[in-house]
């Protein structure tokens, strides 16, 4: 009898603010996979695509996710090149929100991981939750 193959799973985030957002990607991501690899952001690819840096730094956001029962490696994430991470991985699904699904990015890079056998599966993001929206408040309530 042969064995099953694991399925490894792999999911991006920033985790600035770590909230129950974050933690429901993660434990839905987890539910879909037998091995879920995390990376986080650094300051720098944050930067680079939301022209903002990070509240909390890059090693505690890597602890607090690592500490989480749904997560079995945390690495980290230096470039927002997928097939870069996959080559690195050898994932069988990338997860991601779906507040993402339909992007010109989304779409290019499932085409890209398709090509290889992996596919990517969009998870329902939290409503009303962000770490925009907590920067907000905060903001508001300083």
């Amino acid at each position: 009898m042969r064995k099953k193959k694991k399925i490894i799973g792999y999911t991006t985030g920033v985790y600035d603010m770590f909230h129950i957002g974050h933690l429901n990607i993660l434990k839905n991501a987890k539910k879909r996979c037998d091995y879920l690899i995390v990376g986080v952001s650094t300051d720098e690819v944050v930067r680079k695509y939301k022209h903002k840096t990070p509240i909390v730094p890059l090693e505690d956001r890597m602890e607090i996710v690592r500490s989480l029962r749904y997560v079995d490696k945390v690495v980290v994430q230096d470039s927002m090149d997928k097939m870069k991470a996959w080559k690195k991985y050898k994932f069988d699904i990338l997860f991601h929100g779906d507040d993402w699904a339909n992007s010109k990015m989304y779409n290019e890079i499932e085409e890209k991981l398709n090509q290889v056998g992996a596919k990517v599966v969009f998870l329902p993001h939290t409503p009303g939750i962000s770490t925009t929206i907590l920067t907000e408040i905060i903001k508001i309530n300083d």
